[in-house]
């Protein structure tokens, strides 16, 4: 499917957003090593969830899901059953790597595989530490697939700093730490998002995170005791908006004129709302409101106005808080006055395209100045995006953002293969529609 985005309608409304990924993806796998009945409502159906879900199928945990309703039959983190066959994580980072985690916590033997993109995703980050920590586990040349076999009970507690910060590594480790001896420090040098802290702190465990200063560099400490007996209390609760996927409608209505929106019970974790902060630096027209906790989550409604941007510099601890976003960001770059620039990003070079170099490329293709560097980029902004055809590599948030760079473009901007944006925000369409934006689809 292709899909044709057409400049010159300016946004308007109120939109709820579907849960977010980043706890859908946690919810249900937590839900599952509890003792229990577990509840999820607002829970993300996209393919990357699927994965997980169908993951869980194969480990003999039973599920329903009514429309948004996930109910889980928890059978406690040494509950799952030997897969007969690999589990297939689809084009999901967070699927493997949370797996990973608990399976090794589980003590089965199983096998994580997945696309040819998540195949070229680097695994050696976790896979390393676990097997300090005395998990029978090995790569494939530190990618998947993953093979696990049942390892020596308990597992050994971890002492270790993360080579980047990272949630995804981090999680994994948290979770291999349930079934070890005793307490696990893990150190991180930027502040990654605290989704599962938080979730395990809801379900029992004794999780403590703290700002620590070692030789002079700040660190976040994270330490996990297991619980004794070995057991999670279910879950019962509703997910946050994805603000990952409001971070398209922000942008889109911070550069599309005379656009004023308004999206309700965003999650606002610290963790991921690097973009937020950045876009005020930038002088974004954003106001929070009703902010609230939910369910041990900040919540709260953004309305966002169209804006006159200035270019701005991101590096250090900023970069881990939306390094999710920086497609989208980069499309608000190249809408801004100045120069825009991007460092300490090397991560980006990981995700499901090398981002650095396919945003560099797609823009360029709209005529943007963009240029890569080693860890990042730089955009010259000021000048409105001609139209064109847009390739995403694969990569759900470059087709999503790149049809947020046509609602100002000059001419109409076409999203080849863009089916992709299911993965992560199936309703990005829709969502758009109904806030005005003049959209098509054609085979």
């Amino acid at each position: 499917m292709n899909l044709i985005t057409y400049p010159g309608t300016p946004l308007h409304g109120e939109i709820s957003l579907p849960g977010d990924k980043s706890l859908s993806h946690r919810a249900a796998l937590f839900a599952a090593l509890a003792d229990g009945e577990s509840r999820i409502e607002n829970f993300l159906v996209s393919g990357v969830t699927q994965a997980m879900l169908e993951a869980l199928t194969v480990l003999g945990v039973k599920w329903v899901l009514e429309g948004k309703t996930l109910v889980i039959d928890g059978c406690g983190v040494r509950g799952f059953h030997n897969p007969v066959a690999s589990l297939d994580c689809g084009n999901s980072a967070t699927t493997t790597r949370l797996l990973a985690g608990a399976l090794a916590a589980s003590g089965i033997s199983a096998v994580i595989d997945g696309s040819p993109g998540l195949r070229r995703r680097p695994m050696d980050r976790i896979v390393e530490p676990m097997q300090k920590m005395g998990v029978n586990i090995q790569s494939t040349g530190g990618k998947v697939p993953l093979v696990l076999h049942p390892s020596t009970f308990p597992l050994h507690a971890l002492n270790y700093t993360l080579p980047v910060a990272s949630a995804q590594i981090k999680t994994c480790l948290l979770l291999a730490a349930l079934a070890a001896d005793g307490p696990t420090i893990l150190r991180e040098s930027a502040f990654s998002r605290d989704h599962t802290e938080r979730m395990l702190r809801s379900m029992g465990v004794k999780v403590t995170t703290e700002k620590v200063n070692d030789n002079g560099c700040a660190q976040y400490q994270t330490i996990l005791t297991p619980p004794k007996p070995l057991s999670l209390s279910p879950l019962s609760i509703s997910l946050p908006g994805d603000f990952s996927s409001a971070a398209f409608l922000i942008i889109a209505a911070l550069i599309t004129p005379d656009s004023s929106i308004t999206i309700r019970q965003v999650g606002l974790n610290p963790g991921r709302t690097g973009l937020l902060d950045a876009l005020l630096a930038m002088g974004a027209d954003i106001h929070i409101t009703k902010q609230s906790d939910h369910n041990g989550e900040p919540v709260g409604d953004l309305t966002v106005r169209h804006s006159k941007l200035q270019a701005t510099h991101i590096t250090g601890d900023l970069v881990v808080r939306m390094i999710d976003e920086f497609p989208v960001f980069a499309v608000a770059s190249a809408y801004a006055t100045g120069t825009t620039m991007v460092s300490d990003a090397s991560e980006l070079r990981h995700k499901e395209s090398d981002r650095i170099s396919a945003l560099c490329q797609e823009l360029s293709v709209l005529g943007v100045q963009a240029t890569e560097t080693p860890d990042g980029f730089t955009i010259q902004g000021g000048k409105i995006p001609v139209g064109g055809k847009i390739q995403p590599h694969g990569d759900h948030r470059l087709a999503m953002s790149m049809a947020v760079a046509g609602l100002a473009a000059r001419e109409p901007v076409t999203i080849q293969d863009a089916d992709i944006t299911a993965e992560s925000f199936p309703e990005f369409i829709p969502t758009l529609q109904e806030l005005g934006a003049k959209l098509a689809t054609a085979s």
